[in-house]
């Protein structure tokens, strides 16, 4: 349960001496100019997309590892300047249509434009799954602890599971309801929808791809589940996943439940209520197959430090992205490289921008460690492995701020927090954007589960308190219509696209303000004796609890 702003017990006269102490220490804030240039370079074509595992990224590496450097930070890990992270590359040939037959038509959905396929399973270079029993598992959710459970009473082992996007109560205009309502919960993620058909034993497991419920169109999901994805490597291969995971186009699973004697509409508003019973297609049996071009490296994180002047053992972390898509699908103009501008070579600029402020300033009592990730287009798979490896302790590791595609709309008069009430940090958000005259608000579209698709979800698994906010939609020129115009703007013509490229014609002022937010609540952060935590009730906040006893 998120809980307000007025229950947070944090003593604010400490954190109202930090905020002052660091407004002091740079009255005008990280600078604009270094973004500019870090963002010009590392979207620039000459990085193609910056994708792990290419030239792109030995380019990337060598550019931050630079900046840094001349800067005066330290490298982080031991002595090195990077956090080897093992993947796979898996990259999908030779891909047959998905074709469901036994039903009164047959149907196929060819890859691409009707549905995508892909596996996690690394040992495997051909994929075929041929004649498999087909079942619809509703919203594919086994939660106990909500007395929910789409996969009671059916056995899917070797089977097809079809399973819908988004949570069963997404509709709700309220936050509550079992999946908090409007506000998308991890169960309505598809990363939580391919883990869970995994442990049911599923063979292969095809989301149904609707608009509003996953929050973005199929030119979404074509351009990030075409080319080459990225795994993270195990021991076993991850023969424990299914052979196949993919998406289908809404009118492809149309006609599937036809076929089948079915109608989709009618399944799905079964679905959303407790007590649904999974659904066999009688009869349909899915066959597809692909070869799997497979090749193991390891990408790698930057990690950054700037050792504290007297708790040099206790960490704030400053957290980006530095990965994008690579080759892409091509827009009309041939293009096909996804740059990445705003996504997020934006969030790795205020990095360094940030870095070299707080070198300006001067050191703070606890350290400061800025972390850039790799492969958060595939799945978070950086800050994941960061969180299962820390280089720091987790529970000397006070909190931080995450930093994802910068908002070039111009000043808000707000900022959208993401996950907001759910940690003590948005006492330290709220004390700096008082200073600016700014508000935090919750965030107008929680059905579309933000919270869980960037990288501070890493860190909070493991306890940590992380902020994340984005730039607010009630913009100083054009209010809240403005806002929302370019947000609409940038997610249906750039986001994960060729065109999110650099644009000497934005509007910085938006970022300038939000980056001096980061700034106030890392050196506070950074200058206090408080360890913040989750608030009481909330999900994270046994781990943190377990992470610092006895500290």
């Amino acid at each position: 349960m998120r809980l307000s702003f007025t229950q947070i017990t944090l003593p604010l006269v400490t954190l109202s001496c930090a905020l002052s102490a660091s407004a002091a220490s740079s009255a005008d804030g990280p600078s604009i100019d270094t973004m500019k240039e870090v963002v010009k370079e590392i979207s620039s074509d000459a990085y193609e997309g910056r994708a792990p595992g290419t030239v792109g990224e030995e380019k990337t590496l060598s550019y931050l590892v630079r900046r840094f450097e001349a800067l005066g930070l330290k490298p982080g890990n031991k002595g090195s300047w990077f956090q080897d992270v093992p993947l796979v590359e898996i990259d999908a040939k030779n891909v047959s249509p998905l074709r469901f037959s036994g039903g009164k038509t047959v149907v196929s959905a060819d890859y691409g434009p009707e549905m995508v396929i892909a596996t996690y399973r690394t040992g495997q270079s051909h994929i075929e799954i041929k004649d498999s029993p087909v079942v619809f598992v509703g919203y594919g959710i086994n939660a106990p602890e909500k007395k929910w459970n789409d996969y009671a009473g059916v056995n899917v082992k070797g089977k097809t599971v079809v399973i819908l996007v988004n949570d069963p109560d997404y509709q709700n205009p309220t936050l509550r309801g079992p999946f908090s309502g409007r506000a998308m919960t991890y169960y309505g993620r598809w990363t939580y929808k391919f883990e869970e058909a995994a442990r049911q034993g599923a063979t292969a497991a095809i989301i149904v791809h609707d608009t509003v419920p996953a929050a973005y169109g199929w030119n979404v999901v074509q351009s990030s589940w075409t080319g080459a994805q990225h795994v993270a490597d195990s021991a076993n291969g991850n023969a424990d996943q299914s052979a196949a995971i993919g998406w289908m186009q809404k009118d492809k699973a149309a006609a599937l439940m036809a076929s089948a004697g079915l109608n989709l509409d009618t399944l799905m508003a079964a679905a959303k209520k407790r007590g649904f019973k999974a659904m066999p297609l009688k009869g349909v049996k899915a066959s597809v197959s692909f070869d799997n071009a497979v090749r193991k490296h390891s990408s790698k994180n930057v990690v950054a430090l700037l050792p504290g002047k007297t708790r040099p053992d206790e960490y704030v972390l400053y957290a980006a992205h530095w990965d994008h898509l690579g080759h892409c699908k091509a827009a009309p103009d041939g293009d096909d490289i996804c740059n990445g501008a705003i996504d997020n070579a934006t969030g790795t600029a205020a990095l360094v921008a940030l870095a070299e402020a707080n070198m300006k300033a001067g050191p703070t009592d606890r350290s400061q460690v800025f972390l850039a990730v790799t492969a958060e287009e595939s799945g978070l798979l950086g800050s994941a492995y960061y969180g299962n490896h820390p280089v720091f302790p987790l529970g000397q590791t006070v909190g931080g701020v995450n930093m994802d595609a910068l908002s070039m709309a111009g000043v808000a008069k707000n900022v959208v927090v993401i996950g907001k009430g759910k940690s003590q940090l948005d006492a330290y958000l709220d004390k700096a954007l008082a200073a600016q005259k700014r508000v935090a608000s919750l965030e107008p579209t929680p059905e579309k589960g933000f919270y869980y698709r960037s990288d501070h979800f890493s860190f909070a698994k493991h306890g940590v308190p992380m902020l994340y906010f984005e730039g607010g939609q009630d913009l100083v020129k054009g209010g809240p219509a403005a806002g929302a115009k370019a947000a609409k703007d940038y997610e249906e013509h750039r986001y994960h696209g060729p065109k999110d490229e650099y644009d000497p014609k934005w509007d910085w002022s938006g970022v300038k303000a939000d980056l001096k937010l980061y700034y106030d609540v890392g050196r506070a952060l950074a200058n206090t004796t408080d360890w913040p935590n989750w608030m009481p009730g909330d999900e994270f906040r046994a781990i943190r609890d377990k992470s610092r006893a006895g500290k």
